[in-house]
């Protein structure tokens, strides 16, 4: 990373005028909506699924193959989706967001299928356990299976080693996570390339996640600490670097693509993150976007066809 983001992508007039325009009906329609906290998660988690939450439906693809990993508890079911010519060069774990609590492996297929023609990797998305019913830590450590089962079976099932990991906002989390575990408990370091976005890093709570307020852009300071309230319903201490990240010592980990927008409440995560990644002696890109909501990149904008091109040429980069 080379000096800190321009002042200028923060100031109120570098917003584009179709992304005030976005983040104004998002709002609008996250307050017509009923109190997500009102509802067990369960519920949520089939509304969002029906596409009654803040996120537009994603159609599921065609080309996706379902099938199940053995796991610390059970079965792990995987979601792969390859390239739609020519052998992969490469695998994309890919880990979903939704605070621990929300989301699924099938809810971004269009986007993963974007990602394996333009990269030519194949994505494999994990169906991690959720919290509050399974909480910390039972989503990493899912997470940390598939990780290796790509490392072993996997290199053989999808004929190539070369491997890509990425997430947005808690899967930003889980996919750092994911790369320190395989450094510290398995001494590897079998990842190429980091594609994470605005990720949740520090669950004890950044600046910007502190001081965003209730305003419903997608994500509210509320939002992020009953999030985190599930995630540790059987307690784990927010210095963990297990658990936050941010805390961790950060070497030997892969390039890093950095991905946020100046609205978004986990701003502070990305932008610390980034340095620190870099303080560490790792090679780390930051790209800002004015007046992006939380995950901007889920809502049609030429911000977001700006921020999922920048992603794919990482990925593509970093996958030859």
């Amino acid at each position: 990373m080379t000096g800190l983001p321009d002042p200028a992508l923060f100031r109120p007039d570098a917003i584009p005028e179709e992304t005030r325009r976005l983040n104004a009906e998002i709002t609008a329609k996250i307050e017509a909506l009923p109190d997500v906290w009102s509802f067990p998660a369960h519920v949520v988690r089939d509304r969002r699924a029906r596409g009654l939450g803040p996120f537009p439906p994603a159609p599921k693809s065609a080309r996706a193959e379902t099938f199940d990993i053995d796991g610390p508890r059970g079965p792990i079911t995987l979601r792969a989706i390859a390239p739609a010519e020519g052998p992969p060069r490469g695998v994309y774990l890919h880990i979903h967001g939704g605070g621990w609590t929300l989301g699924a492996a099938d809810q971004q297929d269009p986007r993963l299928e974007r990602i394996a023609d333009a990269t030519g990797l194949t994505a494999v998305s994990v169906d991690y356990r959720l919290a509050p019913e399974h909480p910390y830590p039972a989503g990493p450590d899912d997470c940390e299976a598939a990780a290796l089962w790509l490392l072993g079976e996997g290199r053989t099932r999808f004929e190539t080693g070369r491997l890509a990991i990425g997430g947005e906002s808690a899967g930003a989390h889980l996919g750092v996570v994911t790369l320190l575990r395989l450094r510290d408990r398995h001494g590897l370091t079998p990842f190429h390339a980091a594609n994470l976005v605005a990720g949740c890093f520090d669950l004890a709570l950044t600046p910007s996640a502190r001081r965003f307020g209730l305003e419903k852009l997608v994500l509210s300071t509320r939002d992020i600490t009953m999030f985190v309230r599930h995630f540790l319903l059987r307690g784990g201490d927010p210095a963990d670097p297990d658990i936050s990240p941010l805390q961790a010592d950060l070497a030997g980990l892969p390039p890093a693509l950095f991905s946020v927008g100046t609205r978004d409440a986990l701003l502070d995560d990305s932008l610390f993150m980034a340095a620190r990644w870099s303080a560490a002696g790792n090679a780390a890109e930051l790209a800002v976007y004015p007046g992006g909501c939380h995950v901007f990149q889920a809502f049609p904008s030429g911000q977001t066809e700006q921020s999922l091109a920048r992603m794919d040429r990482f990925l593509a980069q970093h996958s030859r």
